[in-house]
């Protein structure tokens, strides 16, 4: 596919504009179209399946409603954190209307700052992991192979004698744990290093729940699992939690297949996103982007990301937290959301199951995303999704929606105004801070 000449504006700012935009791909191996069976609106141009040789950028242009001279903010933005110790690199990437608008790497790939980042540089994706497995659960939901309302003891028997923890000793649930609970972490679990409940927080750690520094077998874990009371009856509260890696559990219980076979033949494949992995092979193991040596959660976090070997039949797939992956094949994957469920002609997910996934799911629920999102945001199925225009610490819409790693990656992506955007960097201890500024730098070049 090619640039259409009757979608590029006639003004000399738009035709510049419209040279960065083409510029800007090929600085990434992949880029974004819209469904060949579905022809592209103007205002939302077909972008070349191929690099494209175009102009340098020129100041003062708009490229799909950004300033070409307010993107140019985001670089000096993150050397400045590199300066600072935030982290030592990043991969920062902006598409709008499908078109790839800011691409940069920043910064070094190394904490020793000896090496630059580049673009291809693989980041540990922690919890960013939450929305492809969940996305790939509801394309089985959509095949019929579940529902929503379906109990997880349905294909986890080990979980049928569960109780719920209380002040005066742990009571029966008052109804199952749901599909749906498990990708809105309504479902009363916990992560051991968030819980109030010490004596949940022990069992965890004594079961090895979270294989933190151990392996343990898919089996082994939903057995012990089985042993532990739950923090809260099934929606009731939202308390951030393994949920999704016991999702990603159940889609093995009901697919037959390893996790990792699943996300490959669902997503990850048609996707392209042909860098996004559990584990990382022994020859790609110099693209791994690293965290500071300064930062006082890196000890204890790599003890939990154990990526340099294959998982199968030693641990389970942390369907919560085990990706590793590049910031353009996750772009790919945030295009996809953005355009409703199609990317390059195929559909992965209807257009009504993106609405309701990145609908809000916690109404009258206690607990709060803040920790993650800051103010002012919900939470749908594997997606904090924010609830209005204010109350939060960033511009945004109403019903944009992101989800963060703990190692320093972000993303959120805003259907109403065509925007996906992604930064990819590995500072964990400073990881609000860097995505927050970000969102700042990036809709305060968002100018039309």
């Amino acid at each position: 596919m090619t640039f259409s000449k009757n979608q590029c504006s006639r003004t000399r700012a738009h035709r510049a504009g419209w040279a960065f935009a083409a510029t800007m791909l090929l600085a990434a191996p992949a880029t974004f179209a819209q469904s060949a069976a579905q022809p592209a609106a103007a205002s939302q141009p077909v972008v070349a399946a191929q690099p494209v040789a175009a102009a340098q950028p020129v100041a003062g242009a708009v490229i799909q409603g950004f300033s070409s001279d307010r993107l140019a903010r985001i670089g000096p933005s993150m050397q400045e954190q590199v300066r600072n110790g935030m982290f030592a690199g990043a991969v920062t990437m902006v598409a709008r209307n499908g078109v790839l608008v800011h691409s940069e790497a920043h910064g070094f790939l190394d904490a020793a700052k000896s090496k630059p980042m580049p673009k291809d540089a693989l980041f540990r994706l922690a919890s960013m992991t939450k929305p492809l497995v969940t996305v790939a659960a509801m394309m089985m939901v959509e095949q019929g192979k579940m529902g929503l309302n379906d109990p997880l003891t349905k294909w986890m028997p080990e979980l049928k004698d569960l109780k719920v923890e209380t002040a005066s000793g742990d009571v029966p649930l008052n109804r199952p744990i749901w599909v749906q609970d498990v990708m809105r972490h309504t479902s009363g679990f916990v992560y051991a290093g968030g819980t109030k409940s010490q004596r949940i927080k022990k069992m965890y750690d004594d079961l090895n729940i979270e294989a933190r520094e151990t392996d343990i077998t898919a089996d082994e874990m939903l057995k012990n699992l089985g042993q532990i009371p739950l923090a809260n009856q099934p929606g009731t509260v939202w308390e951030y939690s393994i949920s999704v890696d016991v999702l990603g559990l159940l889609l093995e219980r009901v697919a037959q297949k390893p996790l990792d076979a699943i996300l490959n033949e669902l997503l990850l494949g048609p996707l392209g996103m042909k860098e996004t992995t559990w584990w990382v092979q022994p020859d790609q193991l110099g693209r791994i982007a690293e965290t500071l040596d300064s930062d006082p959660l890196k000890v204890e976090m790599l003890k939990s990301y154990r990526q340099t070997y294959n998982p199968l039949g030693k641990s389970y797939f942390k369907g919560g937290a085990g990706l590793v992956g590049t910031a353009t094949d996750y772009l790919k994957f945030l295009q996809m959301m953005v355009n409703g469920g199609e990317l390059d002609g195929k559909r992965y997910l209807s257009r009504k199951t993106v609405e309701f996934m990145l609908s809000q799911h916690t109404v009258g629920m206690g607990g709060s995303t803040i920790a993650s999102t800051g103010p002012g945001y919900g939470f749908g199925l594997g997606f904090a999704v924010r609830l209005d225009e204010g109350m939060a610490w960033v511009p945004g819409s109403k019903g944009d929606a992101m989800w963060a790693g703990a190692w320093g990656t972000s993303f959120w992506i805003d259907p109403k105004e065509k925007l996906a955007a992604v930064i990819m960097a590995q500072g964990p201890s400073n990881r609000t801070h860097t995505r927050m500024l970000y969102k700042n730098l990036v809709y305060g070049a968002l100018v039309k």
